[in-house]
């Protein structure tokens, strides 16, 4: 029995058992609705409304402080608030993006897009506040760094109101799952990915690499390593220039392939409107188009998840609700620009020219249509996923080292000793199929949104007066702008 088999045998019964358990489905209207996504979007729901609509109403505002109007040089923390919004970006921006969008579509019709925008838009308002969160109860350690994320926050909520114990248990579970499902989502799939794409743009099974998924595993590898082994700033720093790179090259070359086919866009619209609220029952009508449409943006941009606000508690800034406002901006890129790009691509090009009917699926499918009018697209759309596998990957080093060390504590050694492992699995992901392995990391990490948004109810009212406080203060002018601060001596 081979490698892959005996993990497959051992991991296989408890990752369908945590499967059932996390993506239980509800029946709605006749359609199965994973508990999971109902859950999230509940959640996302509901904070719209209850900040009221604070995803319309501090959008501009989460844009000023991206672009540093109120930077504070002498707050506490390690990165800008660019460079936190462009690390978790690079979290959530991968290969789903891309692929995954076309299997929503497939399965859930052309209206699963309208609804996954709708549900990037909602998500904006649950991401505000975790990474709120994030920042306001971090822990500023001896040497300078900062650590934050639900693990701090759930262990806070329950510390202050006399149940340290309770606490401990919420943020030990939240990190345990996290350093589990790190392996899967943010490593062994990526690189897994990447290592995929990478033969389509070598020569396939003519490829050098086509036996050697070994060597391309250590490539990728010695690169994660250089760019995590320097930390958050490092891993910012290289996110700042990646994000921006990966997202230009994807959205350009998206909006030249929709406009080859500039003529369809109308009847796209009216498809996609339609599909969204008809009764059809081949694709399962307007509910099954939400039920995908959620599911495909929750799992796409995270937010419940609390996974983000990890990297978000490093931003360099004294006001927590700031951060939130520039959290808010990456559902926005994530799923708003960069899935709806995707969703077009297919229905605009795909869709008229019969490449849904021809077989193609997931990353095939946004492959072949970007190829029906340059032959040569999917190279740079190729490029673009080897790009996304590879800052997905460097965050998610990240959020595990910080969910690590929580456990164990900030010591260097520890903190070598995951980030060696960590980039061990990297190499793993490309040479063996671990679909159990994957499918348990993948429960683990659906699984902590559960304790993850529990917090973010209990600390709503607080979240709510923050926010408000700092956007009337902004509004008035109590709020330094960058210039107000005197220069670093």
């Amino acid at each position: 029995m081979s490698l892959d088999q005996q993990v497959e045998a051992v991991v296989r019964p408890v990752a369908d058992t945590l499967s059932r358990l996390v993506f239980y489905p509800l029946e709605l209207f006749g359609q199965d609705f994973p508990l999971i996504v109902l859950w999230l979007a509940t959640a996302a729901v509901f904070f719209t409304l209850y900040l009221g609509f604070v995803n319309v109403r501090g959008f501009s505002l989460g844009l000023r402080h991206v672009r540093g109007r109120f930077h504070n040089p002498r707050a506490r923390g390690e990165i800008s608030h660019f460079q936190a919004v462009a690390t978790a970006v690079s979290g959530t921006v991968g290969i789903g993006n891309i692929g995954g969008v076309a299997v929503a579509i497939t399965i859930g019709g052309p209206g699963a897009a309208l609804w996954l925008m709708v549900a990037g838009f909602l998500s904006m308002s649950t991401k505000l506040v975790e990474c709120t969160l994030g920042v306001k109860y971090r822990r500023n350690n001896p040497d300078g760094s900062v650590s934050g994320g639900p693990m701090f926050y759930l262990e806070r909520y329950f510390s202050d109101r006399g149940a340290p114990g309770w606490g401990r248990v919420m943020g030990g579970f939240y990190a345990i799952a996290l350093v589990i499902g790190c392996f899967g989502i943010g490593n062994m799939f990526q690189s897994n990915q990447a290592y995929v794409q990478f033969l389509v743009i070598s020569g396939g099974e003519d490829s050098f690499f086509a036996a050697r998924g070994w060597l391309f595993g250590l490539l990728i590898a010695t690169a994660v390593a250089l760019v995590i082994i320097g930390g958050i700033r490092s891993i910012a720093l290289v996110a700042s220039r990646i994000v921006p790179l990966m997202a230009v090259l994807y959205v350009v070359s998206a909006l030249v392939i929709i406009g080859f086919s500039a003529a369809q866009i109308p009847a796209a619209v009216q498809l996609i409107v339609s599909s969204a609220f008809s009764m059809n029952s081949v694709t399962g009508g307007m509910v099954g188009a939400i039920v995908v449409g959620f599911q495909r943006a929750l799992f796409s941009n995270e937010a419940g998840i609390g996974s983000a606000s990890i990297a978000h508690s490093a931003v360099q800034t004294n006001e927590p609700a700031s951060e939130g406002l520039v959290g808010l901006l990456e559902p926005f890129l994530d799923t708003v620009v960069i899935c709806t790009l995707s969703s077009l691509v297919i229905v605009t090009v795909a869709y008229p020219n019969g490449l849904v009917e021809q077989g193609f699926e997931g990353i095939a499918l946004t492959s072949a249509a970007f190829a029906h009018h340059i032959s040569w697209a999917p190279y740079p759309l190729a490029f673009a996923a080897l790009l996304f596998a590879f800052s997905t990957t460097i965050a998610w080093a990240y959020y595990g080292l910080k969910a690590w060390t929580y456990l164990v504590g900030e010591s260097q050694l520890m903190q070598t000793a995951f980030k060696t492992v960590f980039c061990g699995f990297v190499v793993l992901g490309c040479m063996i199929e671990l679909s159990a392995v994957l499918d348990f990391a993948d429960a683990m990490i659906f699984l902590i949104a559960v304790p993850n948004i529990i917090g973010l109810y209990l600390y709503a009212p607080e979240v709510k007066r923050d926010v408000a406080d700092y956007m009337r203060r902004v509004r008035s002018g109590a709020v330094r702008t960058t210039e107000q601060y005197p220069p670093l001596q």
